[in-house]
């Protein structure tokens, strides 16, 4: 990530770095010594202790104020497998989040971030949904776990992009868009918006916000059933804004943006799997305003914590096979490359096991109590 000038770092994003801003300032100190600070934690301090560039008193100063760090996060639990390491953070308030990173054997590695502490949208196939929603993660909780210094120490650096695909849904947590604000600006996250993915199931007003708030990041929308009936019993959102709302979403955005958009496809066997399926799934991409920039990004399902139990994986070569008759119709599709099955990397299974251990039950309020 690209470091900063001070220019650029003397408007601070919304969080409690604005907060720390603010009380700099309020206290008369020179704006550098803001800037030491941001840099410090960039570079792995854990609390103001460890910003040696800071005075002693003004150390304490804010010691006083904030506690000892602004790092929201502390680490639970870690799981590692050949190429990925999934991590249970913790927040302040107790709630527990994954983050999963993935290495890529070109030298360069991903981070996929949660949103939210559990999930309220109730999804058949989905082990955070079973869990219910705790609350929505801060715009600091999201950032953190793109910054954390755990990442800074990989050979490749901190990672060169971020998915919005783990547990939650992106688009129901109002802080999503100001967290993308952050990632990319200088000084801050400094990322490209086009290294960043956001999923959805099909949130169709906050869809719409952020294709026109971030026109360059990647978006894939996860699709599942071409057949509306059947969607609304694996995503429960269907009822309330169908998959042919947040397509014509897409449609307008990929004329405005020109940028290529994913349809996430998860194969589930003797469920969606059906040539009646792919065909179906086929021709609702070739109605599409400019069927060249949809792409089916199919993914092998894979067992977890609390999704319906009938639910099957399919051959690996059922998929291949199902990616292959997609292309022979001119579809754009592929097989997502999937790390972290040896150590349960799918969302929420850290978290569920964790909360097992603790004995919680599932939130009031949650759908499927």
């Amino acid at each position: 990530m690209r470091r900063s000038t001070l220019h650029e770092l003397s408007l601070p994003p919304p969080g409690i770095l604005a907060e720390v801003h603010t009380f700099l300032r309020g206290l008369h100190v020179p704006s550098y010594r803001y800037h030491q600070l941001v840099t410090a934690f960039q570079r792995g301090a854990q609390t103001f202790h460890d910003v040696r560039d800071l005075p002693s008193d003004l150390r304490q100063q804010l010691i006083s104020r904030f506690g000892l760090t602004v790092l929201p996060l502390e680490v639970e639990a870690v799981r590692t497998g050949e190429q990925v390491e999934k991590v249970l953070f913790r927040t302040r308030s107790g709630a527990r989040v994954e983050t999963v990173l993935s290495r890529y054997r070109a030298g360069w590695s991903s981070v996929c971030v949660s949103t939210q502490a559990g999930c309220g949208l109730a999804c058949s196939f989905c082990a955070t949904g079973a869990l219910g929603l705790e609350r929505n993660l801060s715009v600091d909780e999201i950032c953190a776990q793109v910054v954390h210094r755990r990442w800074s120490a990989e050979p490749g650096g901190a990672p060169k992009s971020v998915a919005f695909m783990g547990m939650g849904e992106a688009l129901a947590n109002p802080n999503v868009l100001t967290a993308l604000n952050v990632l990319t600006t200088p000084g801050y996250g400094g990322l490209s918006p086009r290294r960043i993915t956001v999923s959805t199931v099909g949130l169709a007003p906050a869809l719409t916000a952020l294709t026109e708030a971030h026109p360059q990041v990647t978006l894939t929308l996860s699709v599942h059933s071409p057949f509306p009936e059947q969607r609304a019993q694996l995503i429960p959102l269907e009822r309330r804004f169908p998959l042919e709302e947040n397509l014509a979403i897409l449609d307008r955005h990929v004329l405005r943006a020109r940028r290529k958009t994913y349809l996430a496809y998860l194969l589930i066997e003797g469920i969606n799997d059906s040539e009646a399926h792919l065909g179906a799934l086929a021709r609702l991409v070739q109605r599409r305003s400019r069927p060249e920039l949809f792409h089916v990004s199919v993914i092998r399902y894979n067992a977890a914590f609390g999704a319906d139990p009938s639910f099957r994986a399919p051959a690996p070569s059922k998929v291949d096979d199902f990616v292959a008759r997609l292309n022979r119709q001119g579809i754009g599709a592929t097989r997502r490359q999937q790390f972290g099955a040896d150590i349960d990397a799918a969302c929420g299974q850290l978290r569920a096991e964790s909360l097992g251990r603790l004995g919680r039950r599932r939130p009031a309020g949650d759908p499927q109590a």
